[in-house]
């Protein structure tokens, strides 16, 4: 697929389920080879991350295949291969898998990890971490190369609450020796997934979703069925989407819990909420209120992956607004794509002041991550004419099939 087409400026109607979260399901993906069995995942998203994850883990001797939404692993006999470059040098995620290798085998090679181009995210936590535990670790020209024996637990303090620095030593905890306290926690709802999922294969986990969380290592782990959880960014865009370009749409299995921060703003945007079960009715009959000052931080605070489809609802909305991000210094690479429709935004350092306008114009647009492209779906859709979006694989990383959910929400949208 060269382009997504997008014809803009019609009011939504529809309604989509939320797929399961890309977030969650990453890590908890690695963490299915500390059992030397058979994983069941349902729900699991059909996207590219997931399928790149998996090509990593055969490089490692998994076997895995698909059943419908339902991805069944076989981690019986795992050896310490090496990696496939071409997927783990383009996410992030791979560096999950530094801690389940060492858990399970005893050492690993890991290519350095790839994935957006949003800002620098060092993995120096990751490594300072895993020393304390016991591991042993030589950066490579090529890569990551670990040896940890016996992982014994540790006390361990994180500068910064990283979620993927909290997922590696969780993940290398549960098979280490004695205890591990660890101190400044991501608490992000995707590390409670984790240690649920592992908790459920017999690992010993407390404190998920707080500052500061306990592990025993235990010496084995038993196989599993278990269900991911909705992603809450999809919903998040979704959300995004409705206060952009109005109408009246349906979300349907949506984490209302995780997605506080995220409702709060839609509120003082005028965005209309009703809640029913586990679906959420939005509506919007009129041009949403600016006016609106965010600050990105960790959870339960707004989540950065989210600051670039709020950009895209605020270009419109009436008043000024300002979005500070304090995750990752890259974050603002949409604006200029969104200047080319018209948004009125100005950015400064880590602050982006966005003046509302009436409309934004049709425009040819290119993606540059995950998280953008989705913004630049956003604004497209909301906009008057049509949009060209290219690089459609950076946002198909993350979002199941956004061409499908777009059309299901009376989006018009053609793939070419």
């Amino acid at each position: 697929m060269d382009y997504l087409e997008i014809e803009g400026g019609s009011p939504l109607c529809g309604e989509v389920r939320i797929q399961g979260s890309k977030n969650a399901v990453l890590p908890i993906l690695s963490a299915a080879l500390l059992n030397p069995g058979i994983t069941v995942i349902d729900n699991c998203p059909d996207i590219s991350d997931v399928k790149a994850m998996l090509e990593i883990l055969k490089g490692y001797g998994c076997r895995t295949h698909r059943e419908g939404d339902s991805l069944v692993l076989n981690a019986e006999h795992l050896h310490s291969g090496r990696a496939p470059e071409d997927y783990a040098g383009v996410m992030r995620s791979s560096i999950m898998l530094l801690g389940s290798l060492l858990a399970r085998l005893g050492e690993a090679f890991l290519p350095y990890p790839g994935g957006c181009v949003i800002g620098e995210r060092p993995i120096d936590l990751h490594l300072t971490a895993l020393r304390k535990m016991g591991a042993r670790l030589r950066e490579e020209p090529e890569g990551l190369k670990a040896v940890c024996a016996r992982p014994q637990g540790a006390d361990i303090y994180l500068p910064f609450p990283s979620v993927g620095a909290t997922e590696n030593v969780i993940l290398l905890a549960v098979r280490a020796e004695g205890d591990t306290l660890l101190q400044n926690a991501a608490r992000e709802p995707e590390i409670v997934e984790l240690c649920r999922f592992l908790n459920c294969m017999g690992a010993k986990i407390k404190g998920a979703g707080t500052s500061v969380i306990r592990i025993r290592g235990v010496k084995t782990l038993h196989e599993i069925r278990y269900r991911i959880m909705p992603d809450r960014i999809v919903a998040g865009t979704y959300m995004f989407l409705a206060a952009a370009a109005g109408g009246k749409i349906l979300l349907r299995d949506v984490p209302f819990e995780q997605l506080e921060a995220v409702r709060h703003i839609l509120k003082g945007m005028g965005i209309r909420q009703e809640r029913s079960g586990k679906s959420l009715l939005l509506w919007c009959p009129a041009r949403s209120r600016g006016e609106i000052q965010v600050c990105t931080s960790p959870y339960p605070g707004f989540p950065t992956d989210l600051q670039s489809p709020l950009t895209a609802a605020l270009c419109l909305a009436d008043g000024e607004s300002m979005i500070e991000e304090r995750i990752f210094e890259a974050r603002f690479k949409v604006v200029k794509e969104l200047q080319k429709m018209g948004a009125d935004i100005r950015v400064d350092g880590s602050r982006a002041c966005i003046r509302g306008v009436e409309r934004l114009k049709g425009a040819f647009l290119e993606a540059e991550e995950l998280r953008g492209g989705a913004a630049l779906c956003v604004a497209a859709a909301a906009a008057e004419g049509t949009s060209r979006i290219y690089q459609y694989h950076y946002i198909a990383r993350g979002y199941e099939n956004i061409i499908r959910d777009l059309k299901d929400l009376g989006v018009v949208v053609h793939c070419f």
